[in-house]
């Protein structure tokens, strides 16, 4: 899950060097935390926040299939 997400992210930016991904899991969830470029923060939201919105639908969808919850934050 962390490994598609920072796939996904690196596309998506201007800056694919800078794109981090932190997974923290306790128990059955994930939180994953997403470190981006300033600059490209807004390319990773989106107008009206779709982009990051089409990001969490795809992490939790993973995420079931493992039976598990996920967060996804933006830092």
């Amino acid at each position: 899950m962390k490994d598609m997400i920072l796939r996904l992210a690196k596309n998506l930016v201007d800056k694919p060097d800078q794109v981090e991904v932190t997974e923290t899991e306790s128990g059955d969830a994930s939180q994953l935390l997403l470190k981006v470029a300033e600059e490209d923060k807004g390319k990773i939201i989106g107008k009206q926040g779709k982009v990051i919105k089409a990001l969490r639908v795809l992490a939790t969808a993973l995420a079931t299939k493992e039976n598990k919850k996920v967060i996804l934050d933006i830092e």
